[in-house]
């Protein structure tokens, strides 16, 4: 497997594009954003846990029920969520991305990301939409199109073999606030030109999104629109993949890594984050316990805010660690902060250790900290991600709406 460019676009026969439709005030920002496939796809999708759950979503699900698709529709600037046009308004802009690229309105698949709560001035969208100019190297465009209060656009791609032949698969995503497992606001969109089937595809989604999308927290928010779908339109020519031997171990592999990457890039660039961290639990009893554990460090707002002030206040990970649910014995446990080749242990079985203050100040000052917990019971281990908790996380949200 090798790391490529061109994102959505890196797989034969999609292409991508956007514009500024109007919905946001600010026209030098494009807020709609169109992933085409030039032949049917192969689809699967993942969606929020949140029970409110916006029309586009509704939309999406129902399109998906035969497991194919061949478009994606997304605007930014509003989440067409809890108005009382919300479903009336997704169905037409799935209808105008139908109509605009001749292709069956079911095929198309709807997202929105933004404001809930306000209509989504759908006219803006039917009358702009011509103004999309479709091509395979606009990937990075349609990814700027489809952000929020993110501050960089997110995308990978990685060419991969299957049986001999080359496939690629990329993705684009947004996400930066309201981000916490089962999904958070976000949204991700994924390519490839393999030739797998829908069960597979199906199975291996939703199989690699507990371990990617589902490991991330920015502030223990889960939003209304989120979502995630893969597209497979088979046009590498590879032998099917239909049955769960070598090549689908590779094509597996290859999700993992291209939604882990994405996955990473919300937790880094969460709103007002000065830090990105790693939350690694090692030695637990199940991949379960370590999951929960580490998510439990990951999600918590005192550790958070000691990691925006260079804190070693290694008791809040512990404190963590303590109140997620899982059986550990505490008086095993270590605790160590990381960055690259720099480590300082603060905790050994469970008690404090005189570690050197400057040198854990040093090593929490960096922008990319990894915040170890050893319990010594297990052979599991599991890294989550996330931020610092910072004062503009607090700015960002207090007007967000107006």
């Amino acid at each position: 497997m090798k790391v490529i460019d061109q994102g959505v676009c890196a797989a034969k026969g999609f292409l991508a594009g956007a514009c500024h439709c109007g919905i946001r005030k600010n026209q030098s920002k494009d807020d709609l954003a169109l992933i085409y496939s030039q032949s049917l796809c192969q689809c699967a999708a993942v969606y929020t846990s949140n029970k409110v759950k916006a029309a586009p979503l509704k939309v999406t699900k129902k399109h998906l029920e035969n497991g194919m698709a061949q478009a994606i529709i997304v605007n930014s600037g509003n989440a067409n969520a809890c108005n009382e046009t919300e479903m009336e308004s997704a169905n037409r802009e799935a209808q105008c991305a139908a109509d605009f690229l001749k292709c069956e309105k079911e095929n198309v698949i709807v997202a929105s990301t933004g404001v809930i709560g306000q209509p989504l001035p759908i006219s803006c969208i039917e009358e702009n939409i011509q103004q999309i100019k479709l091509g395979n190297d606009q990937s990075f465009k349609a990814s700027q199109a489809i952000l929020t209060t993110d501050t960089i656009e997110k995308s990978i791609a990685v060419e991969f073999e299957i049986n001999g032949v080359v496939c690629h698969m990329g993705g684009i995503c947004k996400g930066s606030g309201m981000i916490h497992p089962n999904m958070g606001t976000m949204l991700a969109f994924i390519t490839t030109d393999c030739n797998i089937s829908s069960n597979l595809l199906e199975e291996c989604l939703k199989e690699n999104v507990k371990k990617t999308f589902n490991r991330i927290s920015v502030d223990g928010d889960t939003s209304t629109n989120d979502m995630c779908v893969v597209m497979a339109n088979g046009m590498a020519l590879n032998a099917p993949v239909t049955k769960k031997t070598d090549s689908f171990t590779v094509f597996k592999q290859a999700l993992r890594f291209v939604m882990e990457e994405l996955a990473k890039k919300i937790a880094a660039d969460g709103e007002g984050a000065g830090k990105f961290l790693t939350c690694t639990v090692k030695g637990a009893k199940t991949e379960q316990d370590a999951q929960t554990l580490a998510m439990s460090v990951c999600s918590s707002s005192l550790l958070k805010a000691a990691m925006f002030g260079s804190d070693a206040n290694w008791g809040r990970v512990m404190c963590a660690l303590g109140y997620a649910g899982v059986d550990f014995d505490p008086e095993m446990v270590d605790i160590y902060f990381k960055y690259k080749d720099q480590v300082i242990q603060c905790c050994k079985d469970g008690k404090a250790l005189d570690f050197d203050e400057e040198k854990a100040k040093d090593i929490l000052s960096q922008n990319e900290i990894e915040i170890i917990s050893d319990l010594k019971q297990g052979d599991q281990q599991v890294s989550c991600w996330g931020c610092d908790l910072t004062y503009d996380y607090v700015k960002i949200n207090g007007d967000y709406r107006t």
